[in-house]
C-alpha cells in the first residue's frame, strides 16, 4: 500500500514496485487508507508523512494499534525530525525524498522477509521475566502475551541472543535493519524508548533493557 498524496510520486512508486512483482493499492490520503485497510491485508505500507486531512503519523499510530504489518515512511530529507516521530509511532524503517528505488526495493524486500516462516530449531530466549520465542514469533511477558512489531521483536531478539554484550547503533542497523555505514542512530534510540515502555515496569529506570553509556544498548544473558 502506497499512501501519498502527490500522483507524480504514487505513479513512480507504482511502475517500480511492479517492476518488482508486487501488486499496489494506491491511496492518496490516510482516511481512503483505513477505509481500504478494513477489508485489505497489505505486506509492507509506505506512508508520506505531509498528508492533507489525517497526518502520516496519526496513520502510523492508527495502524500500529491494530496491526504489526511493516511500515516504511517517507519524509523530506530537510525534516529529519520527522525520522524520530515517525520511529516513536510505531514505523519499523524510512526513506527520504527524493528516494533512490533500488534502495527502497531493497527496504521492502528486508521488511517482507521479517515474514518469512521462522526457523523451528531457533531457540527459546530468555531474560528474566521476558521470554522470545522465535520459531513461533510468539514473545511474553510475566507469561502473558506481549504484543510487539516485527521490527522489535527482531530488535530484542538480537540483544538476547548477544549473551550479555553490549551492542552498538551501527551493528543494530546493520544487523536488524540492514543498513551500511551511513545509517541513521536515532532509529534505534527511538525504538529502544518504545520496547522500554512495553518491557519496563519502569522505562524511567529500566532494569532489563540497559544503556550502557558511549557504546550501545545490552540485556542481562539468556537465563
Amino acid at each position: 500500500m502506497v499512501v501519498e498524496d502527490d500522483p507524480a510520486i504514487r505513479m513512480v512508486l507504482n511502475a517500480h514496485l511492479k517492476d518488482e512483482g508486487h501488486l499496489v493499492i494506491e491511496c492518496p490520503t490516510a482516511e481512503q487508507a483505513l477505509v481500504i485497510l478494513v477489508d485489505e491485508q497489505p505486506d509492507v505500507i509506505l506512508v508520506d508523512l505531509r498528508l492533507p486531512g489525517i497526518n502520516g503519523l496519526d496513520l502510523v499510530r492508527s495502524v500500529r494499534a491494530r496491526s504489526e504489518v511493516p511500515i516504511i515512511i517517507v519524509t523530506a530529507q530537510t525534516d529529519s525530525h520527522d525520522v524520530v516521530a515517525g520511529m516513536e509511532a510505531g514505523a519499523d524503517d524510512y526513506v527520504t525524498k527524493p528516494f533512490v528505488a533500488k534502495e527502497l526495493m531493497a527496504r521492502i524486500r528486508r521488511q517482507l522477509r521479517r515474514g518469512e516462516p521462522r526457523s523451528a530449531a531457533a531457540p527459546i530466549l530468555q531474560c528474566g521475566p521476558l521470554e522470545l520465542r522465535p520459531a513461533t514469533g510468539q514473545a511474553l511477558l510475566e507469561s502473558k502475551p506481549l504484543n510487539l512489531s516485527r521490527i522489535e521483536f527482531d530488535v530484542l531478539a538480537e540483544l538476547m541472543s548477544a549473551g550479555g554484550k553490549v551492542l552498538s547503533r551501527d551493528e543494530l542497523l546493520r544487523d536488524v535493519w540492514g543498513y551500511g555505514s551511513m545509517g541513521d542512530g536515532r532509529i534505534v534510540d527511538s525504538l529502544i524508548y518504545r520496547l522500554r515502555g512495553k518491557i519496563e515496569k519502569d522505562a524511567a529506570n529500566p532494569q532489563l533493557l540497559h544503556t550502557v553509556r558511549g557504546f550501545g544498548y545490552r540485556m542481562d544473558a539468556t537465563q
